[in-house]
């Protein structure tokens, strides 16, 4: 009997504990980790390469020479300017500053080195008129003495998150190559300064794309189309009669100023560094 009883006891205690450690208060879960997702931001330095297609804009397509005696009698050499157009490509290194990550205004600057396939067509020309045994004419202005050019410009623009769509403008620059230009004349003076604007298109790809052989906090593809007025000085700039024998200039004609200008339509691959 007193045994029963102990077993009971016993019993009853086991299932008061239990149900006392059942009211007890449970320890809360931890709450979730949460992992912003990171805003993209055009900021930061950046450098690529360019390459289209670059043709003229001027709306003076011909010009004309008197050829003087004795290397003429009464001779004109008329020089086109039209179809002045070929290949462009380059590179180029900028830094962009977004004011706020996300949606934003972007500004910055950029600066570019190009070269121009325009001096196929560069001697060419219709002479009216005889011109003297072992002389030709050339006229070493315009489009078809420019080999390269470059600019150094402002960028001014507004990013939808990873599409920036901006304007640009700023500082241009341009020359030929003396010896493929007229002979190599020492009175050449064919660098020449002037100013460049546009417009274009980037976007951003993720930073796991194919195209990212450098580990760049991003990859971008652009479209852009630039206007290039390029000023020359006063300096022997007209035709010029070049001896053919020794490749060097008799007689030119100086004109003054004349400003060359060209459009460029380009697409370029571009790699951020800086932040995401």
């Amino acid at each position: 009997m007193i045994k029963k009883l102990l077993l009971a006891s016993a019993a009853t205690a086991l299932l008061t504990g239990a149900a006392s450690a059942a009211d007890l208060p449970r320890r809360a879960a931890p709450p979730p980790v949460f992992t912003p997702v990171p805003v993209f931001t055009w900021s930061g330095a950046y450098f690529g390469i360019n390459a289209g297609y670059a043709f003229d804009a001027s709306s003076n397509n011909t010009s004309s020479f008197a050829v003087p005696a004795p290397y003429g009698n009464g001779t004109t050499a008329y020089f086109g300017q039209n179809n002045q157009e070929g290949f462009s490509g380059g590179a180029q290194i900028g830094y962009n500053f977004q004011l706020t990550p996300g949606n934003g205004v972007v500004f910055g600057v950029e600066a570019d080195a190009q070269y121009l396939d325009f001096g196929r067509n560069r001697n060419r020309s219709i002479v009216t008129g005889p011109l003297a045994a072992g002389y030709y004419v050339t006229d070493p202005r315009g489009l078809s003495s420019l080999d390269f050019f470059g600019t150094v410009r402002g960028r001014l623009g507004y990013a939808f998150d990873r599409v920036l769509v901006y304007g640009t403008g700023g500082f241009a620059y341009g020359s030929g190559s003396a010896d493929r230009s007229f002979g190599g004349y020492a009175g050449n003076d064919s660098f020449r300064t002037g100013y460049a604007v546009g417009g274009g298109m980037e976007y951003a790809l993720p930073v796991d794309s194919f195209l990212n052989f450098f580990r760049s906090s991003a990859v971008t593809l652009k479209v852009e189309g630039l206007y290039v007025n390029l000023d020359r000085n006063t300096r022997n700039q007209g035709a010029l009669v070049i001896n053919a024998a020794n490749n060097f200039p008799v007689a030119y004609n100086p004109v003054g100023r004349r400003s060359d200008e060209f459009a460029v339509i380009r697409a370029g691959l571009n790699y951020k560094f800086g932040s995401y």
